[in-house]
């Protein structure tokens, strides 16, 4: 008997795995919708166009701010392992960093996107 209400549950979920499939599928197929997303540049075009720099520079800066969660994320560790001078020392330090390194970039004109 168990095996059976087994057997039917598994057969059950397969079925409503199947229509929810059939049912949500999209048949609009579009140009833009079924080409690959390729950071930005068309994939159907020459692919030898020249690299945008901003777009470089653009993602080196997310990548440096997006170092940030790996530096504070430990500091509730640090925080709990270690004497709250400590803790305020080394966020102050961080923290300081990152500003420091916004009004550099605001400085030479890397944050204006729209150029």
């Amino acid at each position: 008997m168990n095996m059976m209400l087994t057997m039917m549950m598994l057969m059950t979920s397969a079925l409503i795995m199947l229509l929810t499939n059939i049912i949500a599928k999209k048949t609009f197929m579009d140009r833009e919708k079924s080409s690959p997303f390729e950071c930005g540049f068309d994939p159907k075009s020459f692919s030898r166009i020249p690299f945008s720099l901003q777009f470089f520079l653009i993602g080196i800066i997310f990548l440096i701010f997006d170092m940030e969660l790996v530096l504070i994320m430990p500091m509730m560790i640090t925080m709990k392992l270690n004497s709250m001078i400590s803790f305020s020392i080394t966020s102050t330090t961080i923290i300081l960093t990152l500003m420091i390194s916004v009004l550099h970039e605001w400085n030479q004109g890397m944050l204006e996107w729209t150029k």
